[in-house]
């Protein structure tokens, strides 16, 4: 029993070894993305990022990614009793100011039946459509487009 006690204490302090190696290890690989190096030190706020307007929508950079907004959202509203997203982009509203209509799945049920008004789960705009920024990326973006992929280019 005696041997036991002493195998789970090895194993135990082997795991805490483990762990602490591989924090330091990982804290060398991934870099700081936001924030201080110092977690609670003063430091000045970034400027707030400018909306970018766009006279044509950009292309997607996959198929099922959101739209991004291309104009300014500031100061609309979107709460249970008003959605100011809806006053251009409901379908009844589109060819009068002529904007785009939001999606036909925008106005289906979770189980795919049609509704007369926006799905509950989609009335959130913002949840998953975001306004473009002039923001500078964390990362280097190195995406490209799979259309633009062909066999043999190594760049």
């Amino acid at each position: 029993m005696r041997l036991t006690q002493r195998s789970a204490l090895l194993a135990a302090c082997l795991a805490a070894m483990f762990v602490a190696a591989a924090g330091a290890l990982a804290q060398e690989i991934v870099p700081r993305l936001t924030g201080p190096a110092e977690p609670m030190a003063d430091v000045t706020a970034p400027p707030v990022s400018s909306p970018v307007e766009f006279d044509v929508r950009p292309i997607r950079s996959y198929p099922e990614q959101p739209p991004i907004i291309p104009h300014s959202i500031e100061g609309y509203q979107v709460t249970l009793a008003t959605n100011r997203c809806l006053e251009c982009h409901r379908r009844e509203y589109t060819q009068l100011v002529g904007a785009p209509m939001i999606s036909f799945t925008h106005y289906m049920d979770r189980d795919g039946q049609m509704l007369a008004d926006v799905a509950p789960r989609r009335y959130f705009c913002t949840a998953c459509h975001v306004q473009q920024t002039d923001a500078r990326p964390l990362v280097e973006n190195v995406y490209r487009d799979m259309l633009l992929l062909r066999p043999g280019d190594d760049e």
